[in-house]
């Protein structure tokens, strides 16, 4: 760990040199992605830590991580050696990292911060609490510049089109989307920072970040124009002679915000949530800004009938991969060795065989006994547990096709399992049928939902820490907002045509971990004379373990569900295996 000790140093020097006594990571890049291109790897880099969620600070003497419940052990343990130290995030009376500057700098202090990596909204909250203390909040340059050597550049892969046959509307149909949706707002620019709104609405894919399918690059939509801001080499000669027939103004990645300094006079509408802080201080000074959740987000999030359709395709190519890994999985346990990392890329290798497929939507999370526990594993072949026939298996993943992003969780028996596992199974398999069969009326947000996946547990004194369900992407990014339902209050409503994960979840520390997690999308329920109602209808086709199932525990309507669900597997599945796993699939999907 004396790269970890040696990095903060030179940090520390550049901290000096600048006169600011502690400098704010936000742990993300000048566009709020989640997963990261390597040269914004800046969290990892200077702590060790590989989580997908966290911030770090340092001061002259003290350095700090703080994360949430997903990534508590995983932290612990790549922490350790090191001077940094683990804070507890969404736990009761947890400490954010603004509230702890307050309290460990002195007043007169400064903290310093790249604007081009935290919101306007993070910004925001950290001046407003350090304000109080009297403590400073300075605009800095990168640091990572100076100490990181060899620092990555930012990729020049390809850019390449996304056809309207898989996205369903064209990019002027897009435009004139955001045009009207402009002129309703009064406004006359929308800024587009975040990399999976920005290949949304100019129907491109990129692979600059493993996983997501999106590049690097910024955009700028006015009622009558567009600008895309991009390495130009990253264009093949083809693509962009298409993108300026359709009137897309192409500009260097780099002029994005010199462009931005020269508009005076205009209205912008931006998301203070996602859009950097640097973009808003080149805007407010000669402009009005108007802030709301990004009304591309809102469009991209409402998937079109041909997205629709595309997802459920892709859930059936999907669903088959997943019963030939079952299948897999069952006779290969105990006569070869496994591990939990085999078994991932074994799953990865029974996807790619699909039709459309386009890699994994995230790292794999396969999960043996206690490390099933931990929510967001990723393993090494030189840490992986050695999988036996007994106990519980959990694994978590997802593909990328050009008809749709899938994400999936399964929990299965390897051979004997206790009735205290088969108990908290069905507990969380019943929230998760609880919010599958939610009817509400128009305007429910998330949060208002979240009870129904949690009331189980709770009546059984059980809980987890992360969200029920958050959106996905089409062919994009396997996290997508705005909405989410978790406990945490989002003002974004859930709306017809929205699709979300629906995973709630239960791990007993040292032991195991339980997830059941299905794909769905939001539908159209009736209209009564006391409103518009909505349901959820189920997208993912994989059948669930029922050997893990007590049948007492449920209710005749969750039993109901349960072999209902398994019949349109079996119906959906069957004519695209081969005949030798028909008999696996009948054995897999039986009633209950």
């Amino acid at each position: 760990m004396n790269k970890i000790a040696n990095r903060l140093k030179a940090l520390r020097a550049e901290m000096a040199k600048a006169n600011v006594d502690a400098w704010y990571i936000s742990g993300t890049d000048p566009h709020a992605s989640e997963y990261l291109p390597a040269r914004w790897k800046t969290r990892s880099f200077i702590s060790g830590f590989n989580g997908s969620f966290g911030s770090v600070v340092v001061t002259k003497t003290e350095a700090g991580l703080w994360t949430d419940t997903r990534y508590f052990l995983q932290a612990e343990n790549e922490l350790a050696g090191t001077e940094i130290k683990l804070h507890k995030l969404r736990v009761p009376e947890a400490v954010s990292p603004e509230e702890w500057l307050a309290k460990q700098l002195v007043s007169g202090a400064v903290v310093g911060i790249d604007p081009q990596t935290i919101s306007v909204n993070g910004f925001r909250q950290l001046k407003n609490m350090l304000g109080k203390k009297n403590i400073n909040l300075l605009e800095t340059a990168d640091f990572f510049e100076n100490i990181w050597e060899n620092r990555p550049e930012l990729s020049n892969d390809l850019v390449f089109d996304f056809p309207t046959k898989y996205c369903g509307n064209s990019r002027i149909e897009k435009h004139k989307q955001i045009a009207a949706l402009l002129e309703k707002n009064g406004t006359d620019f929308h800024v587009i920072s975040t990399l999976d709104e920005l290949a949304w609405f100019f129907n491109l894919r990129g692979s600059d970040i493993t996983y997501n399918p999106v590049f690097t690059g910024f955009g700028l939509v006015g009622k009558n124009e567009m600008h895309l801001f991009v390495d130009p080499r990253k264009l093949p000669d083809e693509l962009y002679s298409q993108l300026k027939t359709n009137a897309v103004q192409v500009w260097d990645y780099d002029t994005f915000y010199p462009f931005l300094s020269k508009i005076k006079g205009k209205r912008f509408f931006i998301d203070p949530s996602s859009a950097n802080y640097s973009i808003f201080s080149e805007l407010c000074a000669e402009n009005e800004m108007v802030e709301g959740t990004s009304l591309i987000a809102l469009q991209k999030a409402i998937k079109n009938q041909t997205e629709l359709d595309g997802f459920k395709q892709t859930m059936i190519y999907d669903g088959v991969a997943l019963v030939e890994f079952l299948f897999w999985l069952k006779n290969s346990l105990g006569k070869t060795r496994l591990t939990e990392y085999s078994v991932g890329r074994k799953l990865a290798e029974f996807r790619t065989k699909q039709p459309n497929f386009k890699g994994e939507s995230f790292t794999p999370i396969v999960g043996y006994k206690a490390h099933g526990a931990i929510v967001h594993l990723s393993v090494t072949e030189e840490n992986a547990l050695e999988i036996e026939p007994e106990g519980i298996l959990l694994f978590d993943s997802g593909g990328q096709y050009l008809a749709g992003t899938t994400d999936i969780t399964r929990t299965v028996a390897l051979g004997q399992v206790s009735e205290q596992q088969k108990k908290d199974f069905t507990i969380v398999l019943k929230g998760m049928i609880g919010l599958t069969l939610a009817e509400f009326p128009f305007g429910t947000k998330g949060c208002h939902l979240d009870i129904l996946a949690r009331k189980p547990m709770w009546e059984n004194g059980m809980n987890y820490g992360h969200g029920t369900g958050h959106g996905i992407g089409h062919f994009l990014n396997v996290h997508e907002g705005p909405m989410a339902i978790r406990q945490e209050y989002n003002e974004n409503k859930i709306e017809p045509g929205m699709v979300l994960s629906n995973e709630p979840a239960f791990y007993r520390e040292g032991e195991y971990g339980l997830r059941t997690e299905n794909m769905m999308v939001c539908v159209e329920k009736q209209i009564t004379p006391f409103g518009r109602f909505l349901s959820f209808e189920t997208l993912s086709l994989c059948p669930i373990d029922t050997s893990l199932v007590i049948r007492e525990l449920l209710t005749t309507t969750e039993i109901n569900w349960l072999n209902e669900y398994h019949r349109k597997v079996n119906n959906q599945l069957k004519p695209q295996l081969n005949d030798n796993l028909h008999g696996f699939l009948d054995e897999l999907t039986r009633e209950i």
